[in-house]
């Protein structure tokens, strides 16, 4: 491709809304082009996008562009990646933003792939060198134990970023930018896996990875009984209950509940972890806490270096005394 300009943003909606991930991939990518002083664009696709456009610009796209075509109400990855390779050779951006979600594991590295340039991927933070204008992408290394800072050298750059690592900005209804139809010529063809069916996971209360406060276990509970008691404290303190790979793999609580760099990333206010040691494969999911408090019967445990309150002992006592000082203070 031609040397670039601006950023685009490949988006995602449900509906008329335009996701949570992609509203956080808007506020990362209005940094990186601020600072490159250069144009924040995002692209949108459906059959009829603009309410979602709307909402793309009051958090801080200058320009959308509407990918159109009936094929496009409901997510193919083939038709889908067809679309946005379309736009990106039409357009000749130099940065590309992906949100690393389900949908964002299908399109980026096809996409990159199809443009001919690498992917920096599941990337922590994005950034600018000042230098000589190239994307900086920070992104988890050896399971997270450490963290590599990859320069991005082709054109278009293109980068897929972690969820709940930015915070979406205010809304501004009062903004203005410009949308742009960009109707695409798709052929049913095209598609060669298709959706025989959606099953939608019952849950109530608040998501696991929207919850200010998460009540997480891990193997040293033992089984999938005492989820029960995480569960309890969970719905005094008005939160989600998580769980580590090892309770997951145990087949204790479905993979929903898993925390960690291979399963979701939360960034919950105050989170209780309980019989988790604090690998760095779970922290990697939950380092973006604003408090950590810990219960484990191992003074050693890693999972105490994270900390802000640690509390060391045997969990059913711990958390039998936590949950009724809970109840009483909630019940007051």
């Amino acid at each position: 491709m031609a040397e670039g300009n601006g950023v685009l943003i490949i988006g995602e909606s449900a509906g008329d809304e335009l996701s949570l991930a992609s509203q956080e991939i808007l506020a990362a990518g209005r940094k990186v082009a601020d600072d490159l002083g250069q144009e924040l664009a995002i692209a949108v696709f459906g059959d009829a996008v603009d309410a979602v456009a709307r909402t793309a610009i009051a958090q801080g796209a200058d320009k959308v562009y509407a990918v159109t075509s009936p094929l496009l109400a409901q997510f193919q990855v083939e038709l889908n990646l067809a679309a946005a390779e379309t736009l990106c050779r039409e357009t000749s951006p130099a940065i590309i933003l992906v949100a690393r979600t389900n949908q964002g594991r299908e399109v980026a590295p096809r996409l990159a792939f199809r443009l001919g340039v690498g992917l920096a991927q599941d990337c922590l933070e994005v950034s600018i060198d000042t230098s000589n204008g190239k994307l900086l992408a920070n992104r988890p290394v050896y399971g997270g134990n450490a963290v590599a800072v990859i320069s991005c050298n082709q054109t278009p750059q293109v980068a897929a970023v972690r969820p709940k690592v930015y915070v979406p900005l205010e809304p501004d209804s009062a903004r203005q930018g410009e949308v742009i139809s960009f109707p695409v010529d798709l052929d049913v063809s095209m598609v060669r896996s298709r959706v025989i069916e959606v099953v939608k996971e019952e849950a109530e209360g608040v998501k696991l990875e929207d919850a200010s406060i998460v009540v997480s276990g891990g193997r040293g509970l033992g089984g999938p009984e005492p989820f029960a008691q995480l569960e309890e404290l969970a719905r005094l303190l008005g939160g989600a209950v998580g769980a580590s790979r090892a309770a997951v793999d145990s087949g204790w609580v479905p993979a929903s509940y898993q925390v960690g760099l291979t399963g979701k990333t939360i960034t919950p206010d105050l989170y209780i972890t309980i019989a988790i040691s604090g690998a760095s494969q779970h922290m990697a999911g939950c380092s973006g806490s604003k408090a950590i408090v810990a219960i484990n019967k191992d003074a050693e445990a890693n999972i105490f270096k994270e900390a802000r309150y640690g509390v060391v002992g045997d969990w059913e006592t711990v958390l039998a005394s936590m949950t009724e000082a809970v109840r009483e203070l909630v019940q007051e």
